[in-house]
């Protein structure tokens, strides 16, 4: 039997898909202890025991000067730049992606000003943005918005246009309005590749944040590793990186959640 032939299971599936995370966790594992057998002090991989005792610091012991506690502040003020750059992004997209899918007006004008515009590095502007809209939380949402709406953008505009001719067709010899067409016939069928997008923009989404965070802000998940890197501490890095990881994939399930729940008749994707 064909290997491209061979299907595994449910419990196949479960156990093929827990053995990379086992053996890194392994490989982790005997690293770590042959480090701290070496030298004690070592803090390139700390032990689950250290890594565990700042977690209680950091989630559940209140900061000595703000009362605060830090991992739970930096999470909610992260997300708030993130769910709001995200939905903007959103926004942004779903309008300029159906004038471009639906009107070739708006297509030629639009469409190779928002292919440029997508093929700009977001990280290269960051200074500019810093420069004209300052330090504060307007900087980073935007820059979370310039690096996600052109993508979605075009991948909305290239679903709509590759919709089959003859639904259009069909929709207009029943008198439908070009407004009307949008609304009834393109934006039902673009709007699972819209979820389907905005989950894979999660992660570039978490890099412009965690990147304009590290320069300049007062709190969040990437101004707290940048900020404890200086001490390497590594204790504290390790588990907010998979605080974050844990973050995106909750976000990218609730997505996809969401997507069978309100599209089930599309085609759903892992």
């Amino acid at each position: 039997m064909r290997l491209i032939n061979m299907h595994p299971g449910r419990g196949g599936r479960v156990l093929l898909a827990a053995l990379p995370f086992v053996i890194l966790g392994i490989a982790y594992l005997i690293g770590s202890a042959l480090r701290l057998a070496e030298n004690p002090g070592d803090k390139l991989l700390p032990s689950l025991d250290a890594m565990g005792r700042m977690i209680e610091v950091m989630a559940f012991t209140p900061d000595r000067r703000t009362g605060d506690y830090l991992l739970w502040t930096d999470t909610a003020a992260s997300l708030f730049r993130l769910w709001s750059g995200l939905a903007i992004a959103t926004v942004i997209a779903l309008v300029l992606g159906l004038l471009n899918g639906v009107l070739p007006v708006a297509r030629a004008m639009l469409g190779p000003f928002i292919a440029f515009l997508s093929m700009v590095p977001p990280l290269a502007l960051l200074p500019v943005l810093f420069i004209v809209l300052g330090l504060g939380e307007v900087s980073k949402i935007a820059l979370i918005v310039i690096g996600v709406a052109p993508i979605l953008t075009r991948d909305l505009a290239l679903t709509a246009i590759a919709l089959p001719r003859e639904q259009i067709v069909k929709a207009e010899t029943l008198s439908a309005s070009s407004w009307l067409v949008a609304w009834r016939v393109v934006l039902p069928q673009v709007m699972p590749r819209l979820i389907d997008s905005l989950r894979l923009q999660l992660g570039p989404a978490f890099l412009f944040l965690i990147a304009a965070e590290a320069i300049s802000a007062e709190g969040g998940l990437g101004y707290r590793i940048f900020l404890v890197r200086r001490y390497l501490s590594m204790d504290i890095i390790f588990p907010y990186v998979l605080w974050i990881t844990l973050l995106a994939v909750t976000m990218d399930l609730c997505l996809r959640l969401l997507r069978r729940r309100l599209y089930p008749w599309a085609e759903v994707r892992p």
